[in-house]
């Protein structure tokens, strides 16, 4: 089963290093984490990196790291998530390897269309409500699209752009797999208890359509 909570670790946001935000929340069940750092210097994403998997990984959880499938290799990561600009698909995976998972970003169905026809092993969808937490986001897609992309395949999708507690279970109704959440956590006075929230309303919209 995916993880319904893709939780995202951006240090320029963080007030505490990646690891020390991360590890309560593995503690709180959350299976999937991203590094995503677009500042930082290659050297120090590759030992923010190392850190999360040394410590994370023995334990399940997997850690994807945004943009840079070489990181995500010389780190062990359990793959890499690109977007449109990055590298493509298979190019990223030729880096990674075939262990590695690679998620792509899309933003209408014809990119979703093109990333159906990849080996890419998740599909992000966003951003489906305003966010803050880019410096450049893409306009908004809505449910409209989630729900359209969920017809077009089986592959997991990931939706990600704004998801907040209050959204999170018609995100999930639309027909996202998982949610990928980073300000709704990063706001909370107990990120990891927020996180279990996030897990219970998935499983009860998964046991609803059971």
């Amino acid at each position: 089963m995916f993880s319904p909570l893709y939780a995202i670790l951006d240090p320029s946001l963080l007030s505490v290093p990646p690891f020390a935000f991360a590890a309560p929340l593995a503690d709180a069940g959350v299976k999937l984490m991203q590094l995503r750092d677009k500042r930082a210097t290659s050297r120090n994403v590759c030992a923010a990196a190392k850190e999360l998997i040394a410590s994370l990984s023995p334990r399940g959880i997997r850690i994807i790291v945004n943009d840079r499938p070489d990181v995500a290799a010389l780190s062990g990561a359990g793959g890499v998530h690109v977007g449109q600009e990055d590298l493509p698909v298979e190019d990223a995976r030729r880096i990674c390897g075939d262990s590695c998972w690679v998620g792509v970003s899309t933003h209408g169905v014809e990119q979703f269309r093109e990333a159906i026809a990849t080996s890419a092993d998740y599909i992000a969808v966003g951003p489906i409500f305003p966010t803050t937490t880019k410096e450049n986001p893409d306009p908004v897609v809505g449910l409209e699209l989630l729900r359209a992309a969920r017809r077009l395949t089986r592959k997991p999708i990931v939706a990600i752009g704004g998801i907040t507690l209050e959204t999170a279970a018609e995100v999930f109704r639309a027909g996202a797999d998982s949610v990928a959440v980073i300000s709704d956590l990063l706001s909370a006075r107990d990120p990891a208890g927020r996180a279990k929230e996030y897990l219970a309303i998935a499983e009860r919209v998964r046991s609803a359509r059971a």
